[in-house]
């Protein structure tokens, strides 16, 4: 049995917004109605967030890159839940000693719900790149 994808279906224009941002200190790349579990957050749950420290946003037509932030960008989240990730064990053994330490630890999560990605396109000055000009040095004699 074999499958063929229909070209003629048109996809959401939003499907190919996305943005990488920093928070709970690591990058994640977010993409709109989609959920992310952060570290955990001193936020109620419904509680809208925005993250400022966007470091890419790719839309259908361009890239926003910043340096090292892109200027006049958010991403707006909504607080679904807390909860607490699986448990992982942490054993310790000290070889030829009679020294074994074993732990567990479970991480506080928070998850949010990406609700919009934006960018504030007027005020954002775009400076066009200039072709460097390579300077011939010829020795004279």
């Amino acid at each position: 049995m074999t499958t063929t994808k229909n070209s003629t279906s048109k996809k959401d224009p939003e499907d190919n917004l996305f943005a990488i941002a920093e928070a709970s200190g690591k990058q994640f790349l977010f993409k709109v109605n989609r959920y992310y579990d952060l570290d955990r957050i001193k936020a109620k749950e419904k509680e809208k967030l925005t993250l400022e420290n966007i470091l890419l946003i790719s839309d259908n037509d361009s890239i926003y890159l910043g340096k090292p932030y892109v200027e006049n960008a958010k991403i707006e989240l909504e607080v679904i839940s807390h909860k607490r990730d699986k448990k992982i064990i942490v054993y310790k053994m000290r070889p030829k000693k009679k020294t074994r330490r074993k732990m567990g630890h479970r991480q506080e999560l928070t998850r949010v719900m990406v609700k919009s990605i934006t960018i504030d396109k007027t005020s954002t000055k775009a400076a066009p790149k200039k072709a460097a000009t390579k300077k011939s040095t010829k020795s004279e004699k």
